[in-house]
């Protein structure tokens, strides 16, 4: 077996996508992803390896860190919303019964 130049590894496009027998499926969550987290991963500030260059500041990291992931707060904020609010109201109508 051949490992070919290991300190500098030749990379392709990567494998393809299988095919899907729900394609409509797919491309809704595709099309969720999408609108989630639109941004892409943020390479200059030191984001990748979690590791902070001299000249950055935390700051600006955390702000870069919450702007790439603020899609999916947004949707652990109204799930939490939900998960509280659903039992609430249900409890009320259960009870009150006005």
């Amino acid at each position: 077996m051949e490992l070919g130049n290991v300190s500098q590894p030749p990379y392709g496009p990567g494998p393809e996508a299988p095919g899907s027998s729900t394609p409509g499926l797919v491309g809704m969550a595709h099309g969720f992803l999408q609108l989630v987290q639109p941004h892409g991963l943020p390479v200059a500030g030191g984001l990748v390896g979690w590791r902070l260059p001299a000249s950055c500041c935390l700051s600006f990291f955390l702000s870069q860190l919450l702007h790439y992931e603020l899609g999916f707060l947004v949707c652990v904020a109204i799930g939490l919303l939900f998960i509280i609010l659903v039992p609430l109201v249900g409890c009320c109508f259960c009870c009150c019964r006005c």
